[in-house]
Protein backbone atom coordinates (compact mmCIF):
# COMPACT_ATOMS: atom_id res chain seq x y z
CA UNK A 1 0.00 0.00 0.00
CA UNK A 2 1.38 3.78 -0.79
CA UNK A 3 0.78 6.00 1.80
CA UNK A 4 0.64 9.13 0.19
CA UNK A 5 0.27 11.27 3.03
CA UNK A 6 2.69 11.85 6.62
CA UNK A 7 -0.58 12.15 8.28
CA UNK A 8 -1.50 8.26 7.51
CA UNK A 9 1.66 6.65 8.73
CA UNK A 10 0.84 4.79 11.91
CA UNK A 11 4.39 5.91 13.73
CA UNK A 12 3.69 9.71 12.88
CA UNK A 13 -0.27 9.26 14.88
CA UNK A 14 1.14 7.64 17.56
CA UNK A 15 4.10 10.40 17.87
CA UNK A 16 1.20 12.81 18.40
CA UNK A 17 -0.48 11.02 20.82
CA UNK A 18 2.65 10.54 23.03
CA UNK A 19 3.13 14.57 22.16
CA UNK A 20 0.30 15.62 23.56
CA UNK A 21 0.46 13.26 26.31
CA UNK A 22 4.02 14.81 27.00
CA UNK A 23 2.56 18.01 26.85
CA UNK A 24 -0.48 17.82 29.21
CA UNK A 25 1.80 16.53 31.84
CA UNK A 26 4.81 18.78 31.34
CA UNK A 27 1.83 22.08 31.45
CA UNK A 28 1.13 20.91 35.13
CA UNK A 29 2.97 23.12 38.15
CA UNK A 30 5.46 20.61 38.81
CA UNK A 31 7.36 19.93 35.96
CA UNK A 32 6.90 24.10 34.78
CA UNK A 33 9.91 25.45 36.96
CA UNK A 34 11.81 22.70 35.66
CA UNK A 35 12.69 24.79 32.31
CA UNK A 36 15.53 22.00 30.83
CA UNK A 37 13.85 18.83 31.52
CA UNK A 38 10.23 20.98 29.77
CA UNK A 39 12.26 22.07 27.40
CA UNK A 40 14.22 18.93 26.51
CA UNK A 41 11.16 16.38 26.18
CA UNK A 42 9.02 18.73 24.57
CA UNK A 43 11.39 18.98 22.12
CA UNK A 44 12.22 15.42 21.96
CA UNK A 45 8.82 14.15 21.63
CA UNK A 46 8.45 17.03 18.89
CA UNK A 47 11.37 15.24 16.62
CA UNK A 48 9.43 12.27 16.56
CA UNK A 49 6.83 13.61 14.46
CA UNK A 50 9.10 16.11 12.98
CA UNK A 51 11.55 13.48 11.60
CA UNK A 52 9.12 11.41 9.98
CA UNK A 53 7.68 13.78 8.24
CA UNK A 54 10.62 15.39 6.86
CA UNK A 55 11.51 11.85 6.33
CA UNK A 56 8.64 11.11 4.33
CA UNK A 57 8.86 13.77 1.99
CA UNK A 58 12.76 13.52 1.49
CA UNK A 59 12.10 11.89 -1.90
CA UNK A 60 14.02 8.06 -1.53
CA UNK A 61 13.29 5.28 0.66
CA UNK A 62 17.24 5.71 1.94
CA UNK A 63 16.79 9.01 2.85
CA UNK A 64 13.37 8.06 4.27
CA UNK A 65 14.93 5.32 6.52
CA UNK A 66 18.02 7.79 8.07
CA UNK A 67 15.07 10.33 9.22
CA UNK A 68 13.10 7.20 10.74
CA UNK A 69 16.03 6.50 12.70
CA UNK A 70 16.70 9.46 14.51
CA UNK A 71 12.66 9.41 15.36
CA UNK A 72 13.90 6.19 16.67
CA UNK A 73 16.67 7.78 18.91
CA UNK A 74 13.92 10.61 20.05
CA UNK A 75 11.93 8.57 21.39
CA UNK A 76 14.47 6.93 23.41
CA UNK A 77 15.21 10.10 24.41
CA UNK A 78 12.12 10.82 25.48
CA UNK A 79 11.90 7.41 27.66
CA UNK A 80 14.96 8.74 29.35
CA UNK A 81 13.65 11.44 30.33
CA UNK A 82 10.52 10.33 31.79
CA UNK A 83 12.44 8.09 34.37
CA UNK A 84 13.72 11.81 35.44
CA UNK A 85 9.90 12.93 35.81
CA UNK A 86 9.42 9.79 37.29
CA UNK A 87 12.50 10.43 39.83
CA UNK A 88 11.69 13.77 40.79
CA UNK A 89 8.08 12.96 41.29
CA UNK A 90 6.92 15.28 38.55
CA UNK A 91 5.08 12.61 36.75
CA UNK A 92 2.87 9.54 39.17
CA UNK A 93 4.24 6.11 38.14
CA UNK A 94 0.76 5.66 36.45
CA UNK A 95 1.60 8.40 34.32
CA UNK A 96 4.73 7.29 33.60
CA UNK A 97 3.70 3.90 32.58
CA UNK A 98 0.80 5.59 29.83
CA UNK A 99 3.06 7.32 28.58
CA UNK A 100 6.47 5.25 28.66
CA UNK A 101 4.10 2.62 27.31
CA UNK A 102 3.07 5.03 24.12
CA UNK A 103 6.45 5.84 23.46
CA UNK A 104 7.52 2.20 23.15
CA UNK A 105 4.83 1.41 20.78
CA UNK A 106 5.82 4.25 18.55
CA UNK A 107 9.13 3.07 18.62
CA UNK A 108 8.28 -0.39 17.52
CA UNK A 109 6.05 0.75 14.87
CA UNK A 110 9.21 2.87 13.47
CA UNK A 111 11.11 0.03 14.00
CA UNK A 112 9.02 -1.87 12.04
CA UNK A 113 8.46 0.77 9.47
CA UNK A 114 12.99 0.94 8.90
CA UNK A 115 12.57 -2.89 8.47
CA UNK A 116 9.95 -3.33 5.82
CA UNK A 117 12.00 -0.36 4.03
CA UNK A 118 14.94 -1.85 4.04
CA UNK A 119 13.37 -4.96 2.95
CA UNK A 120 12.07 -3.46 0.32
CA UNK A 121 15.21 -1.70 -1.01
CA UNK A 122 16.99 -5.30 -0.52
CA UNK A 123 14.51 -6.53 -2.32
CA UNK A 124 14.38 -3.68 -5.48
CA UNK A 125 18.27 -4.17 -4.96
CA UNK A 126 18.24 -7.97 -5.69
CA UNK A 127 15.72 -7.69 -8.66
CA UNK A 128 17.94 -5.50 -10.17
CA UNK A 129 21.10 -7.26 -10.20
CA UNK A 130 18.78 -10.67 -11.03
CA UNK A 131 17.63 -8.07 -14.33
CA UNK A 132 20.88 -6.92 -15.40
CA UNK A 133 22.73 -10.67 -15.30
CA UNK A 134 19.75 -11.91 -17.61
CA UNK A 135 20.31 -9.01 -20.25
CA UNK A 136 23.86 -9.54 -19.79
CA UNK A 137 23.42 -13.16 -20.61
CA UNK A 138 24.45 -14.28 -24.27
CA UNK A 139 21.11 -15.78 -25.69
CA UNK A 140 21.01 -19.84 -25.44
CA UNK A 141 23.14 -19.66 -22.11
CA UNK A 142 22.04 -21.30 -18.57
CA UNK A 143 22.78 -18.17 -15.89
CA UNK A 144 23.64 -20.66 -13.54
Amino acid sequence: MKIDRFENIESWRLGRELAKSVYAVTSKEKILKDYGLKDQIQRAVGSIMHNITEGFDGGSNPEFIRFLRYAHRSDTEVQSQLYIALDQKYISKTEFNNLYGIARKTKSKIGSLIKYLLTYEADKKNTSSSEQRTKNQKPGTNPS
